[in-house]
């Protein structure tokens, strides 16, 4: 085989495999009929039956319960209210518009689990869990009801409503792979 040939298919071949792996990843998203704050909510709800101490167990993560959800709380109430700090605009219009396209069309969400936003208040370990599930469940239902402009997100830039509706239930359901007790 001469080199040309055997670069063409040694490029081939990578493709061939890029594409089946890519693939494989974008199928492995979460199921689409729970991607919206109706099914979201739903599942919270079912939180608000667990005990406070079932409750305050879910998370197996470097984050209790309680920080988990006013985190992802603060994220829904900043797209609302506006973020206290962002990436740069060729940051947002690169790899976080990029990172966000991956998202959507995998349907999942992959991001540092114990990362704050960016000068976000600090979460508090001693928060009560049941009032920052209480947070959590609000912040969604105010969204739900918002009609004005919303802020852009810290990384992705832009979102129309429907984009962000799908962010924060991304966001809460990567979160929730550090759960013991969800479905």
């Amino acid at each position: 085989m001469q080199r040309r040939q055997f670069l063409k298919v040694g490029m081939l071949g990578a493709a061939v495999g890029l594409t089946g792996a890519s693939a494989l990843w974008l199928s492995q998203g979460n199921d689409p009929t729970q991607l919206n704050i109706a099914a979201l909510l739903a599942k919270l709800n079912k939180l608000t039956m667990l005990s406070t101490e079932q409750l305050a167990g879910l998370s197996t993560g470097k984050w209790n319960s309680a920080e988990v959800f006013t985190h992802c709380a603060q994220s829904v109430e900043f797209s609302m209210s506006g973020f206290p700090e962002h990436k740069s605009a060729l940051f947002k219009q690169t790899v976080g518009a990029l990172a966000f396209t991956v998202f959507a069309t995998k349907g999942a969400m992959s991001h540092n689990l114990a990362e704050p936003i960016p000068a976000a208040p600090e979460l508090d370990r001693s928060v009560d869990v049941n009032q920052a599930l209480a947070r959590l469940i609000q912040s969604l239902k105010d969204f739900q009801q918002y009609k004005t402009d919303l802020a852009p997100h810290f990384a992705y830039g832009e979102l129309n409503k429907a984009d962000y509706e799908l962010a924060h239930v991304l966001h809460f359901y990567n979160h929730q792979q550090n759960f013991n007790l969800m479905s």
